[in-house]
This record gives C-alpha cells, structure tokens and sequence, in this order.
C-alpha cells in the first residue's frame, strides 16, 4: 500500500474518545496503512467531550472560516488538528459550535439522542469533503466508519459527484453493530433532498433508523466490510444482495491482511 491515499472518516476514534469496535477500528485500519507507507489523512467531529488541551488539538486558521449550508441554514465550519502521539498521523477534526460543543457525542445524559443528529451527519460529510478539497488531497480510497459518517457516500456520489478532484476516488463503508434504536429527525430525507439528492435514492431515509441509515450508505458505496460479528442477519443480507464488493467479518488478528487484499481488489 505504499503511497497510496486512504482517507478515513468516522464518526469516533481512539485516543480521542473511549474505546469501542468502531473508535479502535478507526485507529487500527489507518495506522496499519500508514505502517505499509500508505499516506492516511483521518476526520472526525470536534464533540466537546475531546479535551483540547490534553489531545493538543488547534484550529486551522487556513482552512476554516466557510460557511456550510444545512437545510437552508449558514453553519460556520472550523477545522481543528492534532497528531497521535507516536504515530505520525495527523487527525482533522470539524467543528461547529451549534452540532458539537455540547459535552457529550450522539445523546444527552439520559441516553436520548440529539434531535438534530442528521443535521451534525450533514454538516460532517460537507466539512470533511470541502477540507479535503481545500488541501488539494486527492484520495485513491475514502473509508467510511460509523452511522454519524454515513452521509458521506450519499453526498460524494450526488452532491459532489462533479468534483473532478475525487473523479477515481472510491468508497468504502464499513458496516458495525446497532448503536441506537430510535429514529433520527423524520425530516432527514428532506434535509437530505435539499442538496439535490433524488427522493428515490434515498427513500430508506424516510424511516431513519439506524439500519436505513446504513442502507442509504451502502448503495451510495462502491464497496462494503462487515467490520463487526454483530451486523443484523437483515443488514448482512441486504449487503450480500446489494451487489457491492464487500468483506466478510475478519477478526483482530486476521484484518490486517483481509482488508489490505480487499483494498488491492478494488484497483490500487
């Protein structure tokens, strides 16, 4: 994988927040890429349970200062950056005071999700992309990890499918466990069809649990990993029929070689 470009964007990573498959597989996949000499860039959100000061994190005074429109609403993004000690990898962190200043990442202390989460995954795909294109980055790989990321693919392949910068680019999403049972916002879909999103392409959206959400991204992905033994049997076969490439579950000791032959079958 040397020199290769993966960009990696997910929803948690470790040292930043606590562990979980999805945080530890956030940090395991691209340090093993960046072991092979691969070139890795890794974004997340800034959510305000990140200690600053701690993790050494400081905004990108040339990056941020772009407005991003969320439902009809100017949203400033900052970008923030950091390094992982030891580790030479740089991790982006976008930031919005409204989505992720509050102390916690997807719900209150009573465990209730935020009401405007699909608002934060929207505003999250834009702020990553137009970063992305503002470092003049061009990835031969994005990998996607965790339901707040899961706009990403949907965004890439109808929002910015213009963007000549990323015309080679492919998407890989990787698939975890359940992690919340309610719906998002029932206005999702029309949040989502704002920015020109076909209605038809989006239609699991109009139930926006945590299953279509991921529906919705792995028909918008040109390839899909089941990065957890606890997937649903609906969302795995929904994924064997999809037509997709996709990785079965590798475990701990196995992903390493499993994922780099994955991304070889895919062109790089």
């Amino acid at each position: 994988m040397k020199d290769k470009r993966i960009l990696y964007v997910s929803s948690e990573v470790v040292p930043y927040l606590a562990e979980n498959e999805v945080s530890l597989m956030s940090y395991d996949v691209p340090k093993m890429i960046n072991d092979q000499g691969g070139q890795i860039r890794i974004f997340m959100p800034r959510y305000g349970n990140i200690n600053e000061r701690r993790h050494q994190l400081h905004e990108v005074i040339r990056l941020s200062g772009m407005n991003l429109v969320v439902n009809d609403l100017d949203m400033p993004l900052i970008i923030k950056v950091a390094s992982i000690p030891k580790e030479r990898i740089q991790v982006y962190f976008i930031d919005n005071d409204e989505y992720f200043k509050r102390k916690a990442t997807f719900a209150d202390e009573e465990g209730v999700l935020y009401p405007d989460n699909d608002e934060r995954a929207i505003f999250f795909a834009k702020g990553v992309v137009e970063t992305v294109k503002k470092l003049n980055w061009v990835p031969d790989i994005i990998h996607v990890h965790g339901w707040l990321a899961a706009m990403l693919p949907i965004y890439m392949k109808h929002y910015y499918k213009n963007e000549a910068l990323f015309s080679e680019t492919k998407i890989v999403t990787s698939v975890y466990g359940q992690s919340f049972d309610e719906n998002l916002d029932l206005e999702m879909i029309n949040k989502v069809k704002f920015d020109g999103v076909p209605h038809e392409n989006i239609a699991d959206l109009e139930t926006p649990n945590y299953e279509n959400i991921l529906k919705a991204s792995i028909l918008h992905s040109d390839a899909v990993i089941i990065a957890s033994e606890n997937v649903s049997p609906s969302l795995t076969k929904f994924i064997e029929s999809s037509g997709k490439p996709f990785l079965p579950f590798a475990t701990k000791d196995a992903f390493a070689e499993a994922y780099t032959n994955f991304y070889k079958s895919m062109g790089l």
